[in-house]
């Protein structure tokens, strides 16, 4: 089987508004925004509100609360607009504590985000909670051991899953046959939908190249299964917020079209370093996936006996009927035609001859 090639397209512009993207062309969201309340984004926001850095100054959290969702709303009108018909959107997002004046409270993001959603009319789906894997020791604030003043720490993010309208209909044989080798392996289907994650975080720091000293990053793990979860190969899925571009790489690595968009222009080179590393990021994940497979392959055979079906582009066992047509893309080459545009290639699935 050899994939065809996938198109990757950044644009340098403002979020809140997204007139290159047509109307119902977009079949999967995957995006992390400024989280609104956390003092790094603070200056991103009030140059898109100067009364946001007015609110602040005057210590008024709820009301830069607010005004901080209200530029995030514009996104999310876009988001609704350029999805299809039974397309999806996982939005990653942090609540933020914070003291402002005398005031020390929660700001609950993750919440404000829901209602936006729910007011756009989109189906609010059951989230993700995924916890950031750190060393950190300190597991209390405030008064410390004294009660009553201390308060728990945030350790974890939510995944938020959204759908515009009802399910997506597969019935162009086209689609199925796409369908059939987008499939998942059955033990990752049993982990990756489960509403609690642990993953490890993503390095922050920018080395110097742009004026940002923190990324804000997700791991690329999360938006790999979020794409392999609920979007098809050679569909398109959108981040209007790329940042680093890890959505665009873990799309990439699954076959997948993307579109970024980034308000920073001085991210081109990070973003370019990022999709470079398509080939050995997409083989690198594959092996791993092949090798978990295998490992839960030779403990069901030792427990259970022999499985009763097999997977032809691989030629290896699996669990159900499903699996029988998955394809997992072998990234061949990347062709950066200009900052704003790569062009994956994708060899011929390897078989597993061991």
């Amino acid at each position: 089987f050899t994939m065809l090639t996938t198109t990757h397209l950044i644009h340098y512009e403002d979020s809140r508004n997204l007139p290159f993207i047509a109307d119902s062309s977009v079949d999967l969201v995957v995006t992390s925004p400024p989280y609104p309340m956390i003092e790094m984004w603070d200056g991103i926001f009030t140059k898109l509100n100067s009364s946001i850095g007015a609110a602040i100054s005057s210590e008024n959290g709820r009301s830069a609360y607010e005004l901080m969702h209200r530029e995030l709303d514009k996104v999310w009108m876009e988001t609704a607009r350029v999805l299809k018909s039974g397309g999806w959107a996982c939005i990653n997002i942090g609540d933020a504590t914070r003291k402002i004046g005398g005031s020390f409270q929660l700001y609950s993001n993750h919440s404000r985000i829901i209602s936006t959603f729910f007011a756009l009319g989109m189906e609010c789906l059951p989230l993700i909670l995924w916890r950031k894997q750190t060393n950190a020791p300190n597991k209390f604030m405030g008064s410390g051991m004294l009660p009553a003043g201390a308060y728990v720490t945030l350790e974890h993010e939510y995944i938020l899953v959204f759908r515009k309208g009802g399910k997506r209909v597969f019935a162009a044989p086209e689609e199925k046959e796409r369908r059939r080798r987008s499939a998942i392996f059955w033990e990752e289907r049993n982990t990756w939908f489960s509403d609690s994650w642990e993953l490890k975080g993503a390095r922050q720091a920018l080395d110097g190249k742009s004026p940002r000293n923190r990324s804000g990053a997700y791991p690329f793990e999360l938006a790999y299964r979020l794409i392999n979860m609920y979007s098809l190969q050679e569909d398109t899925v959108l981040d209007p917020f790329l940042g680093t571009g890890t959505t665009s790489l873990a799309a990439a690595a699954s076959g997948r079209n993307s579109i970024g968009v980034e308000v920073d222009r001085e991210l081109q080179s990070v973003i370019a370093s990022t999709i470079d590393r398509a080939p050995e990021i997409s083989a690198a994940r594959t092996a791993e996936r092949f090798a978990d497979h295998k490992t839960l392959v030779e403990e069901r055979e030792a427990t259970k006996g022999p499985l009763k079906h097999s997977n032809t582009p691989h030629g290896m066992k699996v669990v159900t009927s499903q699996e029988t047509g998955l394809v997992l893309p072998a990234v061949r080459s990347v062709a950066r035609q200009t900052y704003e545009r790569y062009e994956i290639e994708y060899a011929k699935a390897e078989f597993l001859t061991d």
